[in-house]
């Protein structure tokens, strides 16, 4: 199962929409309006509490790095997106097909000792072998002294703890991460999901100025999950489009006090994630993103978020490789 019919699996079929305004009078027209507004309306997430299985394989790439995949031979940099909505439990098969140690280490989940993903805890897998890495949610409530405990929702990922060193840097190095996105129930469903990983000097672990594109349509609503790996400090900006540095990235309503942003600055091991419509305001185009530290954008973390106009177009737009037109890339 790929990692597209894993999360359509997840989410669908319980996904409930937003439902229309209330007619103010019994009239056909109104009754139209009204199944309109709900048929427009955002999907949402599901309730949680689900019990989830998937399997998991950590391999070597052709090109000397490392990934995870759901299937054998299908391993990528980053791995699959992998997405719970709180209350949901995952208990992933992992299978270590590489010739040395690997591990899978998660953030913002919950895990016992057994599942933290560490040589320290034994919780590794050996060449060859398997493990199954359970991972469990929870919603928002309050603990018996009063205080509020927050749920699971977020944008997390996971990587590998073992490979180079006791932390995992050589596999972290070598491409061994992947995204985490947790869900509250209701939480609006994006259209189309990119992620993007500050590794080093890297983006996604390619080489400098061959950074990743992705590919949207004016009006998509577009969910972005950015994490940062390596030793350095950067910030992620994005051309003509802007979030709100909250959870979601969405305003609540028009008295939501959420500071709007267009620029973050994200250290090692940090993630955060935020929806926007593509072209929203400023239309189609070649829009860069970028690590706004001038000389790491100078070294090549850049790359372009193209938003074609309803006919595929886009202005101005001519790819750095004719020969190899960018494709949308979804992980």
């Amino acid at each position: 199962m790929d990692r597209r019919s894993f999360n359509r699996r997840l989410l669908a079929g319980s996904a409930v929409a937003a439902t229309g305004l209330t007619s103010l009078s019994p009239t056909s027209a109104s009754s139209a309006n009204s199944a309109t507004s709900a048929a427009d309306a955002p999907k949402t997430a599901p309730a949680g509490g689900r019990i989830r299985h998937l399997r998991l394989y950590a391999e070597r790439l052709p090109d000397g790095q490392m990934g995870y995949g759901l299937e054998k031979g299908k391993a990528s940099v980053p791995g699959p997106l992998i997405e719970l909505v709180e209350g949901d439990t995952l208990h992933i098969e992992f299978e270590n097909a590489m010739d040395v140690p690997v591990s899978l280490h998660a953030h913002g989940v919950d895990y016992d000792i057994a599942n933290d993903g560490t040589k320290l805890s034994k919780s590794h897998v050996e060449p060859g072998a398997t493990r199954t890495y359970t991972w469990r949610t929870h919603t928002p409530g309050k603990r018996a002294d009063g205080t509020w405990r927050a749920g699971s929702a977020g944008y997390w990922h996971y990587h590998d703890h073992v490979v180079g060193t006791d932390h995992g840097t050589g596999g972290i190095r070598k491409g061994l991460y992947g995204p985490v996105v947790v869900r509250r129930r209701g939480d609006i469903l994006p259209d189309k999901q990119f992620t993007i990983v500050f590794n080093d000097m890297t983006i996604n672990n390619k080489p400098a100025n061959a950074s990743p594109d992705f590919r949207a349509t004016v009006g998509d609503r577009v969910e972005i999950i950015m994490i940062t790996h390596g030793e350095y400090y950067h910030t992620f900006h994005m051309h003509g489009h802007r979030w709100a540095d909250n959870r979601t990235g969405l305003l609540d309503g028009p008295a939501d006090v959420s500071r709007v942003i267009d620029n973050k600055i994200t250290g090692p091991a940090d993630s955060f994630g935020f929806q926007i419509i593509a072209g929203e305001h400023v239309g189609a185009g070649a829009w860069m993103y970028h690590c706004h530290v001038q000389s790491h954008s100078d070294m090549g973390m850049a790359g372009l978020f193209l938003v074609a106009k309803p006919d595929g177009t886009i202005p101005g737009y001519e790819p750095h490789h004719p020969d190899h037109p960018a494709a949308a890339h979804d992980h």
